[in-house]
């Protein structure tokens, strides 16, 4: 049983080819800047160095067709025909209300895509554009959309509803539905299985950092809390996104720059780290800015921390205790001293750190000393893993 994950963005094109049975990733790789000039590919077969490749790429349909030969490749593939594909299993960000679980692909399926694309006008687009190439290329192949809201739909209603008019919740959909779901899917359920308990008996807060932040609060093993909003851009602030932010601000700047792309562009791709500190988006040229005394650099860097700190407060404060603290993503996985200062206004919890224990990237680790009321981890994420056990699970449920 071999199944292929697509993420499809409106310019890309990222894939991984995984043997079900072992759940071993047999190739991956990720095509970029398609409809656009210099599109090209990486592409690397386990084992093997990375074959990099500039193509012409005018639409998803012929980078996904290039891929799925590449797939059938007698040197850089894993299989030998493309009957070897069991399903495929399809990231698509936004589900809306509709789509709360890992849903087989029909035509009833694709309308209700269509229909919430104004929930995610830059990324559902590209996943519609993905199922259709696949679809059509491989007629035969059941196809499964794993929604990163999904994770999340188990919110109440106190934590998802918006104090704005009720009518625009009931008419738009307007309330907070929560990213990275898959991710935090993985590593809660990773970090019970680590420290050999049930999901359900735990209380736990998992904190994906990377240059999109998100932090959930599960409980029961459900989420009952999490940071990101409508969009992705609420919460913690991120890479280029602001975070949570005072609607007067926006409607402040409305009024100013009289343009809805130019204050888009203000919270979405000009703010967060970038904005503040005026230096990268990337958190490692931030705390490098940082320690040679640029202030702005510092500011940005101390108000993730404190954003990280505050919603643990927060959210151990909604579940009346937390017994696991998750890191992850690329700042949650590498980010040492960052991990450290965050873990260091946590001790009203009775966190406590082995700062040698903390001192490694990219690994599963509990760092957290034994005698630490709270168990603190790393967790490397793996969202196409859960994607590709959910898109099983769908396949096997519907034959």
């Amino acid at each position: 049983m071999k199944n292929l994950v697509i993420n499809c963005g409106s310019s890309s094109v990222k894939y991984q080819l995984f043997d079900m049975t072992t759940e071993k990733v047999l190739t991956q790789g990720l095509v970029e800047r398609v409809g656009i000039p210099g599109s090209g590919i990486k592409h690397t077969k386990t084992g093997m160095e990375t074959l990099a490749r500039v193509v012409d790429f005018p639409t998803h349909k012929e980078a996904v067709q290039y891929v799925l030969n590449l797939l059938v490749d007698p040197v850089y593939g894993a299989i030998k025909t493309f009957d070897e594909i069991t399903a495929v299993g399809h990231r698509i960000v936004h589900g809306g209300e509709t789509l709360i679980k890992p849903t087989l692909v029909t035509e009833k399926v694709i309308n209700e895509l269509e229909k919430i694309i104004p929930l995610a006008p830059l990324h559902n687009p590209g996943h519609l554009q993905g199922i259709h190439a696949i679809m059509e290329i491989l007629s035969d192949v059941p196809n499964v959309i794993v929604m990163d809201t999904a994770f999340h739909q188990t919110m109440p209603p106190k934590a998802f509803i918006y104090g704005i008019d009720y009518k625009y919740y009931e008419e738009n959909q307007i309330r907070k539905y929560g990213f990275h779901g898959t991710s935090h899917d993985y590593v809660s359920s990773r970090a019970a299985e680590i420290l050999g308990k049930p999901l359900k008996d735990l209380k736990v807060i998992t904190c994906h950092l990377g240059n999109g932040s998100s932090i959930s609060a599960i409980k029961d093993g459900k989420c009952i809390d999490t940071s990101m909003g409508l969009s992705p851009i609420e919460g913690v602030v991120m890479g280029t996104r602001s975070g949570d932010v005072c609607p007067g601000v926006l409607l402040f700047l409305m009024r100013q720059l009289r343009d809805v792309d130019l204050v888009s562009n203000a919270i979405q791709n000009k703010g967060g780290l970038l904005g503040i500190s005026g230096v990268s988006s990337d958190l490692r040229d931030v705390e490098l800015a940082a320690e040679k005394g640029n202030k702005r650099a510092a500011l940005a860097q101390d108000k993730l921390i404190y954003g990280v700190q505050k919603y643990i407060g927060a959210y151990t404060a909604a579940m009346d205790g937390v017994d696991v603290i998750v890191f992850t993503a690329g700042i949650g996985e590498n980010g040492v001293a960052f991990r450290e200062k965050v873990c260091s206004k946590l001790g009203f919890l009775g966190v406590k750190i082995d700062t040698e224990k903390n001192n490694c990237r990219g690994k599963e680790v509990i760092f957290s000393t034994p005698d630490s009321k709270v168990t603190v981890m790393v967790i490397p994420t793996d969202e196409e893993l859960t994607i590709a056990r959910e898109t099983q699970k769908c396949v096997e449920a519907n034959k």
